[in-house]
């Protein structure tokens, strides 16, 4: 079963708050993190994303596709990253996602991928 893990905030706050020497900490947990599940076979994709203040919101406005900045939530934090893992069980992906939680201390959210879309 595949299951996305993703994690929230903001690099410029995470940087502001916990500061650089963390940052890089952080950054080396994340590529350990990826070699271990590249070495498992459970890996699929992952990616960090750039601060949700570079990011760009297409809504429709008066009929017409209109792209503004920022993300789409109205908050402070966005998606900042993720591991798409294919694995056995959702506990494994929940023993995935725990591991980055006590690292970074903050909350991770785990959902799985679709097979198919839901039947109606």
């Amino acid at each position: 079963m595949k299951y996305m893990i993703m994690t929230f905030g903001s690099a410029e706050a995470g940087l502001a708050a916990k500061g650089k020497d963390w940052m890089l900490e952080m950054i080396q947990f994340m590529q350990n993190l990826d070699a271990d599940l590249k070495k498992s076979g459970e890996l699929v994709d992952g990616q960090g994303l750039a601060d949700g203040s570079q990011a760009k919101t297409v809504r429709i406005k008066n009929g017409i596709p209109v792209a503004t900045d920022g993300p789409f939530a109205e908050s402070k934090e966005s998606l900042v990253g993720y591991w798409i893992v294919d694995v056995e069980s959702e506990a494994r992906a929940i023993e995935i996602a725990s591991g980055i939680v006590a690292f970074v201390k903050e909350p991770i959210e785990v959902r799985r991928v679709m097979d198919a879309p839901p039947e109606f």
